[in-house]
């Protein structure tokens, strides 16, 4: 049996830590809020549509359009089917908090709305593609560890062909048709997706967690190679789930006293959200809390002079 190397075991330990800390956490439901921005921001950057977390959080709390949509770039896909595909590659059937933040996250925006309205062309390009890596990768693994999923992962890539999009032909002058070769897709990013979901089918974590869905942009073939990448994408990511779990929890202590409201009042729940999507508009407020936008109103008002005592 071949023994992990240091990095390789460090970067699990730190893995480990993470999930765990997360069981017990008070800022756990705000941590995977974060996350789930965080991987579709990933995400984005291998599929060719760099696209910032903040621009994301524009986005979801309704403050603009789908990122990079009225920019006029050729991009590969759209944000909105990348994000639809992000948020539901990842696993939520044990998992009450990953169930609560997708739930709170598709009450600001319904991802499967937005990508049938910008992106009904991608869904129907990648989504066949993205429902059987879903299945391949998250298959049970013959045993646990990085190695097993890397394998799957090369395998998965072999299996699967890249979405081509029909071949443009050009009419001349002349009546001659020119046919152009069609345009083909990388497949990375879908694979990506399910990184998270992989994870814990092969026994690396408890929970799926969406910051763990990247992997290099060059495949090496090898399985212990591309392992060993997974292995670095581990340790850098857990180390910054970790500081970003610690910056959530510093930040729940350091909420403004809301002891005078009373018990049904919703402003607590308002204060901690807005750590993870700051300036929600009264609209969003109204559907998060399932209240009257006058109420939204005035809950926005209270939670703005708390925070600016």
């Amino acid at each position: 049996m071949a023994i992990a190397p240091p990095s390789a075991s460090l970067a699990l330990l730190s893995l480990g830590r993470l999930d765990g800390q997360l069981v017990h956490s008070p800022a756990a439901d705000l941590w995977m809020a974060q996350a789930r921005l965080e991987g579709a921001s990933l995400l984005a950057g291998q599929a060719g549509v760099p696209v910032p977390v903040s621009a994301l959080q524009d986005w979801v709390c309704g403050r603009t359009a789908p990122p990079r949509h009225s920019e006029g770039l050729d991009d590969p896909l759209s944000m909105a089917a990348l994000f639809h595909f992000a948020l539901s590659a990842v696993d939520v059937g044990r998992d009450p908090i990953a169930r609560a933040t997708l739930n709170l996250s598709r009450t600001l925006l319904d991802d499967r709305a937005e990508a049938d309205l910008w992106a009904p062309d991608d869904l129907l390009r990648f989504g066949p593609l993205w429902r059987e890596a879903q299945e391949r990768l998250t298959a049970p693994y013959p045993s646990p560890g990085v190695l097993p999923l890397a394998e799957r992962l090369l395998d998965t890539r072999a299996r699967l062909s890249a979405p081509c999009a029909a071949a443009p032909i050009v009419t001349s002058a002349d009546g001659r048709q020119l046919a152009f070769a069609g345009r083909s897709f990388g497949i990375g990013w879908v694979l990506a997706c399910h990184l998270p979901a992989a994870m814990v089918a092969a026994g690396l974590t408890w929970r799926a967690l969406p910051h763990l869905a990247q992997l290099p942009r060059l495949w090496p073939d090898d399985p212990r190679a591309l392992s060993i990448a997974i292995d670095d994408m581990i340790g850098r990511q857990a180390a910054a789930g970790l500081k970003a779990l610690v910056a959530f929890e510093k930040a729940v202590q350091r909420l403004p006293d809301t002891g005078t409201v009373t018990q049904r009042s919703r402003l607590p729940l308002l204060m901690r959200l807005l750590l993870v999507y700051p300036g929600l508009s009264r609209t969003a407020v109204a559907r998060l809390l399932g209240i009257s936008h006058q109420g939204a109103t005035k809950l926005l008002f209270q939670a703005n002079a708390l925070q600016g005592a």
